[in-house]
């Protein structure tokens, strides 16, 4: 006798074959075990046949294991870990959350972790997946430089912990993805001689697969050299980096009157032109690190390596000085770019208004994580501008900048600053590798794509805060009124 569901199968043309001695025991075992598990779970097969569809279904995946419940996710801890990147201290956050899933982010190096971890008390209790939310409580709490880390750091992991608790790529939260791979550009070593160099820079081009260089050629190299530079006498330019009070080093460019003569600009070139003449014109080669000196001076040394093609000149003055970076940038045909200081949006947008520079440059981890960053982006795109992204740190900023970078229609490439670090990758697990030949891959695994190689991050803690990722009690309570209107 033929049963309704075997003439249904017969209308549907689906073949049906003659179940084996050994299948059907299994059939057998399969319905009492069904039978079984329907009454002890509440829903006797009765009233499962005639309970709605909506019944039905969380009837019938009550048991599978699900990756989260997004909605009700609240934030229960933050934690800490300070790394050593090299010569640079990194911190690396951990949001908990009540599913047991965690995020990570990093406060941008060189930054203290309690940029972070002041925050903690602040989003305690709230829902990690409300990213937006969350970032407009804290945003007040950040700043330009390193003090807007430990807002980006929070922002990261937020994205982290949404991506995993949707399960999807944190690209695919910000709109989706434009590219697989992410262009990188790194740094060109100069080497201790010139046959040193030549392997340096073939290495970077030939076993590394880097598409894009930077380099960085200022007035340092002028140091004591007689003739080259103006108010050198008074001022140290070899001490660029110093952030002593009324030193070189933190004193603005246009307040040092240092000028470049003749003779420093030619030496100045010679470098410029031995790199260039190294790697060829098809690879495009940036420029970084000039020293202190004012826009009569950036526009002198701009028109002077417009010949190098140079792909960009870099933070030839502080940002903030709008008016005379349009300056320099209408003066000279070599493109311009700064902003990996700048924290938030709204001064990227008078740079763009305004036309100052021709490529922004934010460094995700100060200008305020991965969905202020893609703002950025977007708007400079509309004032047809590109975007570059600037980067030192971990693989966990660095991965955060590779999913802004996949969401962003006019990026040009990201900084690798850690190349020849050797256990820099070793930081994180991932499900492919981070990097092939000068790009990035755009992992398709949920939220930034990595989990943490404890074992490596512990072999390369901060010697002065050994912890990781211990508890944090002190951070828990808010002891201040922090609204900003009345």
């Amino acid at each position: 006798m033929t049963t309704p569901s075997e003439k249904l199968l017969t209308k549907l043309g689906i073949k049906q074959t003659s179940p084996s001695p050994e299948q059907d025991i299994n059939k057998e075992n399969g319905r009492r075990d069904f039978l079984k598990k329907a009454g002890t779970g509440g829903l006797m097969l009765g009233a499962f046949m005639f309970s709605s569809i909506e019944d039905t279904l969380a009837h019938s995946t009550s048991n599978v294991n699900r990756h989260s419940s997004p909605s009700d996710l609240k934030i229960t801890d933050m934690r800490y870990a300070v790394v050593m990147n090299g010569h640079a201290r990194c911190p690396i956050i951990r949001i908990d959350t009540n599913q047991g899933i965690s995020g990570y982010g990093e406060v941008r190096d060189g930054a203290t972790f309690r940029y972070a971890m002041f925050l903690k008390s602040r989003i305690m209790g709230m829902n990690p997946c409300n990213v937006e939310m969350i970032f407009k409580r804290i945003k007040q709490f950040g700043f330009h430089g390193r003090q807007g880390g430990g807002v980006c750091a929070v922002e990261m992991a937020l994205w982290d912990l949404a991506g995993k608790a949707y399960n999807v790529p944190a690209y695919q939260l910000l709109g989706g993805k434009y590219r697989d791979k992410v262009r990188l550009y790194a740094d060109t070593p100069m080497g201790r001689d010139e046959a040193d160099f030549n392997a340096r820079v073939s290495k970077r081009m030939d076993e590394q697969g880097f598409t894009f260089l930077k380099m960085d050629f200022g007035i340092e190299l002028l140091k004591g050299i007689p003739g080259t530079t103006v108010n050198s006498n008074f001022w140290d330019i070899g001490r660029q980096w110093s952030n002593d009070p009324m030193s070189y080093g933190a004193t603005e460019h246009q307040f040092t009157q240092v000028q470049i003569t003749d003779k420093g600009l030619d030496i100045l070139l010679e470098r410029v032109e031995k790199v260039r003449n190294k790697i060829g014109s098809d690879i495009p080669l940036a420029s970084d690190h000039y020293g202190h000196f004012d826009h009569n001076n950036a526009i002198r040394l701009g028109k002077a390596v417009e010949k190098y093609r140079l792909a960009w000149l870099e933070d030839l003055i502080p940002w903030k000085f709008t008016e005379q970076w349009k300056q320099i940038s209408l003066a000279i045909e070599t493109p311009t770019t700064t902003g990996e200081d700048i924290y938030l949006k709204e001064e990227f947008i008078k740079l763009c208004d305004n036309h100052a520079v021709d490529i922004v440059h934010p460094d995700l981890a100060t200008s305020g994580g991965l969905l202020e960053t893609k703002k950025i982006g977007d708007y400079a795109e509309e004032k047809g501008i590109a975007m570059a992204m600037h980067f030192a740190g971990t693989p966990v900023s660095f991965m955060a900048n590779v999913h802004c970078a996949a969401a962003t229609q006019n990026f040009m490439a990201l900084e690798h600053h850690s190349v020849d670090l050797d256990y820099w990758e070793d930081f994180v697990k991932t499900e492919k590798p981070m990097i092939e030949k000068g790009f990035a891959n755009v992992p398709e695994s949920p939220g930034l794509g990595i989990e943490l190689n404890e074992e490596v991050v512990k072999a390369h803690l901060d010697p002065e805060d050994k912890g990781f990722f211990k508890p944090t009690p002190e951070w828990d309570k808010i002891r201040s009124w922090d609204r900003l209107w009345s």
